[in-house]
């Protein structure tokens, strides 16, 4: 069969109705409760005419409208689409007409007047749901554009009845990817294949299930699990697990925003087993936090910490590990064009390494497969079920989700690597981002793993500047720990134990915090921008 994810979901509050499936902000709602206002929500959206197909997007922070928003949405075979709410007025403007959204849900009040200055050159859409009080310069503007503004709050009056069209699986789910390094981009998954790759069929641990019954079966022997999205859910590593958790019976615990007080207060007082992060953005500030009270908060109730999204380093692990030496940590291999790709680790010499699987192969520019070995480095290419394309944009398709010469779909992202002689795929970086000094190649990812496990170093991003002989060299952008002060002999130093000398950072500038998106992704851009904006001298 092929699965629709309002309908997994409703088989999972079917099943185990009376647990706990949100926690936020003190407030607990059951599956059967969720359900309910998801279903009321739907309605909502229905009687205010949005219809089976077309896009919605959710400009929300993390709270309980988002996740009933997008579940009722699911519910009615419309679409989800996911707005970073740190953009600007364009890029704004660009994400609501190229995803061609016929309705906005939106909450804060900075949020409403983004979307006032914008909604006048946003001709496909029709209707506002506000959360909360509507901004009297949203409303003007609305008024000028006859648009709709509806109070989200009027869920509360709608019928609880699943008295909806019937589901396919085909339904279009869209996720538009950070941007950046220019525009988002939206990947089309069909219900079913994203079922099957990022949610990996519902069992990461075995064969994809193969009908609701069995999702029911598992659902229900499944021990609840508490398990806390440290990420915005605008971001697809955390709309991805929110799911995941939600078709094994689990209890999603949110905050509105990352606060690593809070998270340790959960893992004290609300018995939190679980913990999503993205990279060392949210891992470094988490892990300081527990170790300040290591005297006082137990972490042996902690079963699994994992990253999803970004590089997750080996110092940032080990202080984990210092403090939950039981814990499972998982770093997540994957994308927004291909899913869950499988665990990432880093190896005795400073390698990522991929496991061997028969998710990915490495390939040259023609798709054939390389053999095995360091000096074969290409392309790799997830395997398995792969997104619909982009989102109107047939030239970017073309170029990413391409068909094998044995006919199998993959996704080709523009990662290098090789296929070691075990059989694992050495990770080497995205090809975009390597800097070619003196015909040397540098993968930055390889060398931000690296410089994170200095001691006075919070965070890094690695970037190209020019240079008058080699034509690139490599510079460092670092933000310090707290009370220390990184110098570049001392990282260069780091740096010499583990990479060779063409690796190493020949600058170093210090800012004081290091630009990210708010899922944690790295802004290369500005990095970069940085880096060529400050004088500096060759080593």
């Amino acid at each position: 069969m092929k699965f629709n994810l309002a309908t997994v979901f409703e088989t999972v509050a079917d099943t185990v109705p009376d647990r706990v499936a949100l926690t936020y902000e003190g407030r607990d709602l059951t599956y059967a409760e969720f359900d309910r206002e998801a279903t009321q929500v739907a309605h909502l959206l229905t009687d205010s005419g949005i219809g089976a197909g077309e896009h919605v997007a959710i400009f929300l922070k993390n709270c309980v409208e988002h996740v009933t928003t997008m579940v009722g949405l699911l519910k009615i075979r419309a679409v989800p689409i996911n707005v970073n709410y740190r953009y600007t007025d364009a890029e704004l403007e660009y994400l609501f007409t190229n995803s061609d959204a016929v309705g906005i849900v939106v909450e804060e009040p900075e949020h409403q007047q983004s979307l006032a200055r914008v909604l006048g050159s946003l001709p496909g859409v029709r209707t506002v749901f506000v959360v909360g009080t509507v901004d009297e310069k949203l409303s003007a503007a609305a008024t000028d554009r006859g648009v709709a503004v509806v109070d989200h709050a009027g869920w509360r009056e709608q019928s609880t009845e699943r008295d909806f069209e019937p589901r396919t699986g085909e339904e279009h789910y869209i996720l538009y990817t950070g941007g950046t390094t220019g525009y988002p981009k939206g990947v089309v998954w069909t219900h079913d294949d994203l079922f099957h790759k990022p949610l990996s069929g519902g069992n990461p641990y075995g064969d994809a299930h193969e009908d609701l019954e069995a999702i029911a079966t598992a659902a229900e022997a499944m021990p609840p699990i508490s398990f806390l999205i440290a990420a915005p859910l605008m971001h697809g590593a955390a709309s991805y697990a929110m799911f995941f958790y939600f078709i094994f019976g689990g209890r999603l615990v949110m905050l509105r925003d990352f606060d690593p007080t809070k998270i340790v207060d959960g893992v004290a007082n609300d018995g939190l087993q679980s913990l999503l992060i993205v990279g060392d953005a949210m891992g470094m500030p988490l892990v300081e936090e527990m170790e300040r009270r290591k005297d006082d908060v137990d972490y042996s109730g902690l079963f699994m910490i994992a990253s999803g999204g970004a590089i997750w380093s080996q110092a940032c692990r080990g202080r984990f590990h210092a403090l939950a030496p039981n814990a499972m940590q998982r770093d997540n291999f994957g994308a927004s064009e291909s899913g869950n790709d499988g665990e990432i680790n880093l190896d005795e010499n400073g390698n990522l390494r991929v496991p061997a699987t028969d998710k990915m192969l490495v390939v040259d520019e023609n798709l054939a497969e390389l053999p095995s070995g360091p000096e074969n480095v290409g392309l790799i290419a997830r395997l398995g079920p792969v997104p619909q394309g982009y989102y109107k944009d047939e030239e970017k398709t073309a170029r990413t989700f391409r068909t094998l010469p044995d006919g199998r779909r993959c996704s080709v992202l523009g990662d290098m690597g090789y296929r070691d002689h075990d059989g694992s795929i050495v990770f080497l970086g995205r090809g975009s981002q390597c800097i070619n000094t003196g015909g040397e190649k540098v993968y930055v990812e390889e060398v931000e793993n690296i410089l994170h496990g200095h001691p006075d170093v919070a965070d890094v991003l690695v970037v190209a500047v020019p240079d008058e002989r080699l034509g690139e060299r490599v510079a460092a952008v670092v933000s310090p720990r707290e009370g220390r002060e990184p110098t570049l002999e001392s990282v260069q130093a780091h740096a010499r134990e583990s990479l060779a000398g063409y690796k190493v950072p020949r600058d170093l500038v210090v800012v004081p915090t290091v630009k990210r998106t708010p899922a944690g992704k790295a802004d290369y851009k500005w990095a970069k921008q940085v880096a060529q904006e400050h004088t500096v001298t060759p080593v």
